[in-house]
């Protein structure tokens, strides 16, 4: 599929500067409904499998640090490619990029069930698994380009809320709950083929709204130029103190959401003795939460100060909340009730490091590519760590090792906040008008 990019997006010396004017309701950018629309649908076939697989291969005969071991190469590969999403979208298009992203998705979901799951080859697993790992940010992440350059800077936090809310929505929210009604009645293997339709109608959504929203598409010498930003996407997280510690909280911030998901599976089915449905709904409630919360906290952080929310809430929160999903779960046991309790908690505090995504382009103003980059990276390689510090502590510590390692990492995260400096364009403007005033 081709998509054409408008002349006038060739004209346009500030990509985008009419789409600036577009009308926000509640940092909510219209002009990109469906855009929106397309990533809650694309994730909830994307995160079918996120809470139940790593049960699944367990069932099939491999160990748990197998389990762990291929979401942690899915991981890998995830970052890798969450890194170059940014700067390929503005080489190529954020479009384009989502259609690679598509189209990769598509083919190794297909060839990780027939060859992978269905023949029980763990290597296959791991390489299938871990190509779709790929697929997935090129089509997610690429998006956030498209919010960067046609939302205002003020409202980025906002919309970047309403982005992850609709994410939430998807791998979340549908991604479990549909789930635990397909899984009795068509199987682990049917639910994934049904993940396929999910996706396919996510890609064509993207691909037919997003065609026409004009993006600045690079020349031979811009294109030169956007290739040096790819380079500029690893040396700034050394040339940039800001970006290297803000680089390390995002990590951070969901280490628990991607290793529950590997390790919590097994700790509530196999030892409290929910079933894989009950599971599922419980994880499904933790981002039912998080739809609600992303939207509060994006706008709450553009009036309180992105890093306050971030380190108080987010940091604090996650640590407390990390605790309290393995612990209330042990003393109250098979208790349905008493597990929502946790997942909520879990589900508002997350969704307090939402501003981290307006951080890192406030940091590099002039590189927001490269910024985003390593925002991307760093997403990715958080995919990465939770489940790699689950394969390597699970065997000697059992669970509460795992959650006391991510407990302790969102205290470290709590710390690095105090050293980065970041300005507000919201609070930038109100001292200037104080200033006037005086």
């Amino acid at each position: 599929m081709n998509i054409r990019v408008p002349a006038l997006a060739l004209k346009v010396r500030k990509p985008m500067l009419q789409n600036k004017e577009a009308k926000i309701w509640y940092g909510f950018p219209l002009s990109l409904f469906w855009g929106y629309i397309s990533i809650a649908v694309f994730m909830t076939g994307d995160g079918f499998e996120l809470a139940f697989l790593s049960h699944y291969i367990k069932s099939l005969g491999f160990t748990s640090s197998e389990a762990s071991l291929a979401f942690t190469v899915y991981g890998l590969a995830a970052a890798l490619s969450a890194w170059i999403s940014g700067v390929l979208a503005e080489i190529i298009t954020p479009q384009r990029t989502m259609m690679i992203g598509f189209c990769l998705w598509c083919v190794f979901h297909i060839l990780f069930i027939l060859f992978g799951l269905e023949l029980k080859s763990f290597p296959l697993i791991l390489l299938f698994y871990g190509i779709r790992g790929f697929a997935y940010p090129l089509f997610l992440y690429s998006f956030i380009v498209l919010i960067v350059h046609n939302v205002k800077k003020e409202n980025s936090s906002s919309a970047l809320g309403w982005y992850w809310a609709v994410y939430s929505i998807g791998i979340g929210v549908a991604g479990s709950y549909i789930p635990s009604f397909t899984i009795p009645h068509i199987g682990e293997i049917g639910t994934l083929w049904l993940a396929l339709v999910f996706c396919v109608s996510g890609g064509i959504i993207a691909m037919l709204s997003l065609r026409n929203i004009p993006f600045l598409y690079a020349d031979s010498r811009k294109r030169e130029g956007n290739f040096k930003e790819l380079s500029r996407a690893a040396t700034l997280i050394y040339t940039n103190k800001n970006i290297f510690y803000s680089s390390i909280v995002r990590i951070i911030n969901t280490l628990s959401l991607f290793g529950f998901a590997v390790i919590m599976p097994m700790f509530f089915i196999d030892r409290l003795g929910f079933t894989t449905s009950e599971w599922l709904q419980v994880w499904a409630a933790f981002f039912l939460t998080t739809i609600f919360s992303n939207i509060f906290w994006g706008i709450a952080a553009e009036r309180l100060g992105w890093m306050k929310v971030i380190k108080w809430y987010g940091c604090i929160g996650m640590a407390i909340s990390s605790l309290s999903f393995y612990y209330i779960p042990l003393y109250f046991g098979h208790d349905f009730i008493m597990a929502l309790i946790p997942a909520i908690s879990l589900g508002v505090f997350v969704a307090a490091f939402v501003p981290m995504a307006a951080v890192f382009p406030a940091l590099e103003p002039e590189h927001k590519g490269a910024a985003i980059s390593v925002y991307n990276l760093s997403a990715g390689l958080s995919n990465f760590l939770a489940p790699a510090i689950a394969a390597a502590i699970l065997p000697f510590f059992d669970t509460i090792g795992v959650v006391i390692a991510y407990t302790t990492l969102y205290l470290l995260a709590f710390i690095l906040c105090h050293f980065i400096d970041v300005e507000q364009p919201v609070f930038v403007k109100k001292e200037k008008a104080v200033e006037l005033r005086r």
